[in-house]
């Protein structure tokens, strides 16, 4: 593949972020994302009126483009069976979602991903891959080690994916190259310890990275946007650091595959409060697991369940070198809630701004702070959405507003 030209690096005064804006082949009526959150709202893989109705709410309250999350490529990369993935059967549902959201003014984006070791294998009853295999505290079985074939199939899936997007009237893909994720796992040193083409220096442990992000190039072309969500740091010991991430966005960059990178950070395997940041909800966790899995996180759940301290842009320290390092369009997440920190993304370089949390509080958030620049989020960042993700993804202070 051809590289795409480097887009200059912004000069001048610092974009309005509440403009019209271009990502890619796509225009966006603002620079704000609705960040992708699993919305616990496709029991049967598929999309329902309430996942609709889920993503009008911020579609309405004024985003440029909401995400959804997760389409996973294949049903055994699924994080549980309750989710929803892409094949034929989805599209009518989709079509529906997209069509709803554009009739109220914003655009769409497809999460596509392979769960990989995330995955829950007993919920699925499908074995979960990763890198090495070995045990897997999600499931409570083993991990199968993916073959070179069953990569070549992750690959492929994420280009059926893609063109199902397109299908369905999507505006943009967002590649999950995170979390400990398939892809994510194999960039981690920790995670993969494989002695073939697909381990050991970067360049083999980002192969399936840049493999799926150049065929979803090729499969979709300009039609839609691409975008990625990558980690800086894994936030675990022998995990991906920053100096390696910032060479595969290097690389994605060169090659031309993404239209935007946005720079995320933890291990849903290993360490999700390293990306969360806030209080941790270990007690309303450990209830919404079944029996095995409640009592393991009873017993050592702070050791997973880390707590680090909530501060507004807690991303952005990091992301400044990536955003000093590349001329690819970056997304600034983490602790995006008011117009200070957007405006602040914007005059640090950051083409867009993405949120997620702030958004569940306050739907209508983006358009509110339109009207009062002054407007103060109310999230609080208990982070007792994150267990409603099996029931529901919804914030739960909310409810008594």
């Amino acid at each position: 593949m051809t590289a795409a030209p480097r887009p200059p690096r912004p000069s001048g005064p610092a974009p309005d972020v509440l403009a019209p804006a271009r990502l890619g082949p796509v225009r966006l009526r603002n620079r704000t994302i609705k960040a992708a959150t699993f919305e616990g709202l496709t029991p049967d893989g598929l999309v329902t009126d309430a996942l609709i109705d889920y993503h009008l709410r911020p579609a309405a309250g004024g985003v440029g483009m909401t995400t959804v999350a997760y389409c996973a490529v294949a049903p055994e990369g699924r994080t549980q069976r309750a989710q929803l993935w892409m094949r034929p059967e989805a599209l009518p549902g989709l079509r529906r979602l997209t069509d709803a959201v554009h009739a109220a003014g914003a655009a769409v984006s497809l999460q596509l991903g392979h769960a990989g070791p995330v995955a829950d294998a007993r919920s699925n009853r499908l074995p979960s891959l990763s890198p090495t295999g070995g045990f897997s505290p999600v499931s409570l079985r083993r991990d199968r080690a993916a073959t070179e074939e069953d990569l070549r199939r992750v690959v492929a899936a994420h280009a059926s994916a893609a063109r199902l997007a397109v299908e369905a009237g999507a505006d943009a893909v967002e590649l999950h190259l995170g979390h400990n994720y398939l892809a994510s796992a194999f960039l981690s040193p920790r995670l993969n310890r494989r002695t073939d083409a697909y381990g050991g220096p970067l360049r083999h442990r980002a192969r399936l990275a840049l493999d799926l992000a150049r065929a979803v190039r090729e499969e979709v072309g300009d039609r839609i946007a691409i975008t990625a969500k990558l980690n800086m740091s894994d936030g675990v010991r022998g995990g991906l650091v920053p100096e390696d991430s910032l060479q595969v966005a290097r690389w994605l960059q060169e090659e031309g595959s993404v239209d935007a990178l946005t720079p995320t950070a933890g291990s849903s395997l290993l360490n999700p409060m390293y990306l969360f940041r806030g209080d941790a909800p270990l007690k309303e966790f450990a209830a919404a697991f079944p029996l095995p899995q409640r009592l393991g996180l009873r017993t050592v759940g702070r050791s997973f369940l880390r707590t680090y301290p909530y501060e507004p842009l807690y991303l952005l320290e990091r992301a400044r070198e990536f955003r000093a390092a590349l001329a690819l369009p970056l997304v600034l997440l983490g602790g995006v809630t008011d117009r200070e920190g957007m405006d602040r993304a914007m005059a640090e370089g950051f083409a867009f701004v993405a949120m997620a949390r702030a958004l569940l509080r306050e739907p209508d958030l983006v358009r509110r702070v339109g009207e009062d620049p002054g407007t103060r989020s109310r999230c609080v960042h208990c982070n007792l959405c994150m267990p409603t993700i099996y029931t529901g993804t919804h914030c739960p202070p909310a409810a008594g507003d």
